[in-house]
């Protein structure tokens, strides 16, 4: 692979420096104009460089069909309705086709890795909409990692295991939507043994008074020493806890090595609809989680889809969602984005520092305020030290 040298980037700390990215790395950061090179070069003036964002929960057979599911605003239940309505209908060409735009749109903002769960849809073949995704990740793996966790509540044991056999790198779940949520978070566990695989459980996804699923999880990879890898996504109950109690949940999601996805986009969407006089906020615990040394991420949920009509498949927006809903500082919530996630997905860090992996996002500001406050869409994004996206803008004011 050849040498590529980034000059005059601002990093997030304020500094201009030149970033010399060798074998897929980076080999050198230093003051702008002190590495002399022979290599290529780009220059990244009025750029700020940070690490490369990861998306560390997406729904990308969902992605796409607000318009075609007809789905009015609702609440989580309301939504599952109208996907499983749309679902019946399905076909793994559709979902290649809205998966691949999405992801598209997910790169191009800068997300190098993106964590998808794939629904064990109705019907005759309920693994379509796995397959279509299976493809879609050896289609793009050039320029994005594709991690596939396979969702479902109450699937049989057979297809759960032909799922994983096809190529699903997880197994997932929603045991608050199980008759027995022990027992759901039990045997998952059990079948990604056999599988040697690791588990991402939509949990806690109510702001019920008495959120378990978290609680579960922690005390069922301790009792079993589960080695494979736990994420709990959503985790909004905890939001809903008096401080003293999410802190005790928190320390034991962290003895567990357990990493928490918190979805402020989706979750503010759909939570606290039944309690129109002060509504609760559908967010996780999000600073008793870092308190406690939980691992945390921020994703981006759904992308214009019966569960959210809105959001831009930006890692950035998800940040400052962060920062304005759950109070986070603005270098809290780009960790939460970018090395945050990485860390729940199971990769080596990323950045603009010598050692780590050359995936990169510059962004044109020169702050991260700027970053998160105003969105700039010129980016360019490296994948390795390769350019795998670039969005140039063109403003006319007349």
């Amino acid at each position: 692979m050849t040498a590529l040298l980034l000059r005059g980037a601002t990093l997030a700390e304020g500094p201009v420096r030149d970033v010399l990215i060798e074998d897929g790395r980076v080999s050198s950061v230093a003051p702008a104009g002190q590495l002399p090179s022979s290599c290529r070069e780009m220059d990244l003036a009025g750029f700020l460089l940070l690490p490369a964002p990861a998306e560390p929960h997406a729904h990308l057979d969902k992605a796409l069909t607000w318009d075609l599911a007809g789905a009015p605003p609702c609440d989580l239940p309301g939504a599952v309705a109208a996907w499983h309505g749309y679902a019946e209908r399905v076909t793994e060409q559709d979902v290649l086709v809205r998966a691949r735009r999405a992801l598209g749109e997910l790169v191009a903002n800068g997300a190098t890795a993106v964590r998808t769960h794939a629904d064990v849809l109705p019907g005759p073949d309920p693994l379509r909409g796995l397959r279509a995704l299976l493809r879609l990740r050896e289609e793009l793996r050039e320029r994005v990692v594709l991690q596939i966790a396979v969702l479902h509540v109450d699937a049989s044991d057979e297809i759960l295991d032909e799922a994983l056999d096809l190529g699903a790198d997880l197994l997932g779940g929603c045991p608050h939507l199980s008759d027995d949520p022990q027992a759901a978070v039990a045997r998952a566990l059990t079948i990604a043994e056999r599988h040697g695989v690791g588990v991402d459980l939509h949990a806690d996804e109510h702001l019920d008074p008495d959120p378990k699923d978290l609680l579960l999880l922690a005390r069922c990879v301790r009792e079993r020493g589960f080695a494979h890898g736990a994420t709990a996504s959503h985790c909004v109950g905890l939001g809903g806890l008096d401080t003293a109690e999410a802190a005790r949940t928190a320390k034991e999601a962290a003895a567990a090595g357990i990493g928490v996805v918190a979805l402020p986009l989706t979750n503010l969407y759909l939570q606290g609809r039944g309690t129109p006089s002060r509504t609760p906020r559908g967010l996780t615990a999000v600073r008793a989680l870092l308190d406690a040394g939980v691992p945390l991420a921020g994703g981006g949920d759904n992308i214009r889809d019966p569960f959210n009509p809105v959001g831009r498949a930006d890692p950035l927006e998800t940040a400052g969602l962060l920062v304005a809903a759950g109070h986070l500082t603005l270098p809290e919530a780009v960790h939460a984005v970018t090395t945050g996630a990485r860390r729940v997905l199971g990769l080596p860090g990323a950045g603009p520092y010598e050692g780590a992996v050359a995936d990169l996002l510059a962004v044109r500001s020169d702050s991260l305020s700027g970053a998160l406050g105003a969105s700039y869409p010129d980016r360019i994004v490296f994948k390795g030290g390769r350019a795998v996206s670039r969005t140039t803008v063109v403003r006319e004011v007349f």
